[in-house]
């Protein structure tokens, strides 16, 4: 087995495939480690929501980054869907985000003046309003947060288009390769050690979700990465329902697929990477679902799964170079976003490994940087 690469990404989701992804395309030689099966977490569990708005209102940093890449996924999926045949389900349809309340109103009132800065196309609906866009929303609502460019794609089957299109560019691809510690050279890296033996790089790339944490420990510094457990389930129903995804501020959102099912999420356990699913948090769901879409309770029942996210203590992720050993850069910490921002983080990651940012974007990648306050040293470190 030849184990010299130009790049080493470590962890098969969504965020490494895209990186990997983009340096393949700068004809890197690149090979994507995976613990299991590639694309199998949190990215084949995720609802494929592409939410800048209706989920980001309160960092303009993470806000930024997020409209950047919301704006970069048409060209990219059919970049991808061209050249791998693989069908990602792009819809943009909207995204509403309902008041359930009186009391909500004024709340959203004000997230929509403060995005209509960002996209004058946001608008307020009132109850009357909200119900002819969607009538089959429940009449107890008192208005919603319409966001025209707030999308949705098929997550699976993304992180499958990122993953071949990666290796169509040749990029080699091994599962059940766990990635067990960082070998250096110097202050340099050097490569990987893995459950199948060592390989070799001078550039390598930790986007291991939640289990990012454990391995970025052994290179000298903490971060507060921590697993956030989600459930979620999709049921078939009878018609259509709705055609705009659903959100909402009080756990859940649904979200219409284009192959007619709708996704209901999701609940939220912090420190668990226990992915079985409880009858607890999908009872909590369903009652919630059916609150706001009444006629969901007449669908039919497809299935239910849990996915583990990985949220980082500030709600940012981490995204760029280790501040102490060269070569080495870290794309974790995505947490509710990671469908969303992983087009700009493939793009962020390669840039910064092929030093192509422009100044502009190093200003705005600032937010990002692994060595922000959260960032601690570690009793780890070099060997």
């Amino acid at each position: 087995m030849n184990n010299f690469y130009d790049v080493i990404i470590v962890g098969g989701g969504i965020i490494g495939s895209s990186v990997a992804y983009q340096q393949s395309k700068q004809g890197k030689k690149v090979v994507i480690l995976e613990k299991g099966k590639p694309g199998c977490e949190a990215s084949s569990a995720a609802a494929g929501m592409l939410g800048a708005q209706a989920e980001i209102d309160e960092s303009d940093s993470l806000l930024k980054l997020a409209l950047k890449s919301r704006s970069m996924f048409p060209v990219l999926i059919k970049e991808l869907e061209e050249l791998t045949g693989v069908h990602t389900g792009l819809i943009n349809k909207g995204m509403l985000k309902v008041a359930e309340s009186t009391g909500d109103v004024e709340n959203l009132k004000t997230q929509v003046d403060y995005h209509t800065g960002w996209d004058p196309e946001v608008t307020w609906l009132t109850q009357g309003e909200l119900l002819k866009q969607e009538s089959a929303l429940s009449h107890n609502l008192a208005g919603g947060m319409f966001i025209p460019n707030d999308g949705q794609v098929m997550a699976p089957q993304l992180s499958q288009a990122f993953l071949q299109g990666a290796a169509a560019y040749g990029a080699d691809i091994f599962e059940y390769s766990e990635v067990e510690d960082v070998l250096y050279k110097g202050q340099r890296i050097n490569g990987v050690k893995t459950s199948q033996g060592n390989f070799y790089a001078e550039t390598v790339v930790i986007t291991n979700g939640a289990w990012a944490g454990k391995l970025i420990k052994k290179t000298g510094i903490s971060l507060d990465i921590i697993p956030v457990k989600g459930e979620c389930f999709s049921v078939i129903p009878l018609k259509p329902l709705i055609r705009s995804t659903v959100f909402s501020d009080k756990g859940c959102y649904i979200v219409p697929k284009k192959d007619g099912r709708l996704i209901v999420g999701a609940t939220s356990y912090l420190n668990s990477f226990d992915k079985s699913v409880s009858l607890e948090g999908i009872s909590r769901l369903l009652e919630k679902a059916i609150s706001l879409i009444p006629d969901i309770q007449y669908a039919k029942w497809e299935k239910a799964w849990a996915g583990i996210r990985p949220q980082s203590g500030d709600g940012l992720p981490y995204i760029g170079p280790h501040p102490e050993c060269r070569g080495l850069f870290i794309a974790a910490g995505h947490y509710r976003n990671g469908i969303l921002l992983s087009p700009i983080t493939g793009k962020m990651i390669s840039d910064m490994i092929d030093n192509q940012a422009t100044g502009e974007e190093l200003k705005l990648y600032e937010s990002f940087k692994i060595d922000r306050k959260t960032a601690t040293t570690s009793q780890e470190g070099y060997r």
